[in-house]
């Protein structure tokens, strides 16, 4: 069990979380402008594509030609508003407490090495070659991870339809997320039939983001104690 460290400094300004929600919104909303085979050349250029990474040749070549890059840009790309809004509706959430508990920087790097590594993931497990990979989905799932990491015993408020009448609850934010992760290991199975989602991705980037936020976690709590002298 975590407990709250006390801090004298001064509240850090958070600035992450807001510059990733604008840079979503702003690439999705400037690639919809584009004509529909310009939105299609840039999708197949900056996100990410499955297949091609089965030797240490393809790797050693996706790094010298920069092709490793789209597992990030891929985060900036979505099919369509339903694809966006979902992302940036779980960023709001769990995006705004893992950034005042680990720092806009720790927060970013979350966010950018947790999205590349779902993306790689998905990359590597989906067995059909060329399927593109884009959307911030993965990224928020390591967002995800690092919230039950850094909150284990918080409560989300969920909204629960009683006859004509709905009522708002708090349930613990483990029982949720481990529903959500539950779900995502089954669909990783039985993807094809819930549409062409990229189920491995959510699970790689929610693994990742609890590894991270452990860490981090540790490092601010030992920073702490060395500001304290003890």
């Amino acid at each position: 069990m975590f407990v709250a460290l006390p801090s004298r400094d001064k509240a850090r300004l958070r600035w992450a979380m807001p510059l990733l929600f604008v840079l979503l919104w702003a690439c999705f909303v400037s690639s919809s402008l584009l004509p529909d085979p310009e939105q299609r050349r840039v999708m197949l250029t900056w996100g990410a594509l499955s297949g091609g990474l089965s030797t240490p040749a393809d790797w050693a070549l996706a790094l010298r030609d920069g092709t490793a890059v789209r597992l990030v840009s891929a985060l900036f790309l979505h099919a369509d508003w339903a694809h966006l809004l979902g992302n940036l509706l779980f960023l709001l959430i769990f995006g705004l407490p893992a950034e005042r508990a680990m720092g806009p920087w720790r927060f970013l790097g979350l966010f950018l090495f947790g999205g590349a590594a779902a993306n790689l993931a998905a990359v590597l497990a989906i067995g059909t070659p060329d399927r593109l990979i884009i959307g911030a989905s993965g990224a928020v799932s390591a967002l995800i991870g690092a919230y039950l990491a850094l909150f284990p015993g918080a409560k989300l408020g969920v909204v629960v339809p009683l006859g004509l009448f709905l009522q708002f609850v708090k349930v613990p934010a483990a029982l949720l997320i481990g529903v959500w992760a539950l779900l995502q290991f089954l669909f990783t199975f039985i993807g094809p039939a819930f549409g062409a989602v990229a189920w491995s991705a959510h699970l790689a980037g929610f693994a990742f983001g609890g590894a991270f936020a452990l860490l981090a976690r540790a490092g601010i709590a030992r920073r702490m104690r060395r500001k304290r002298g003890f």
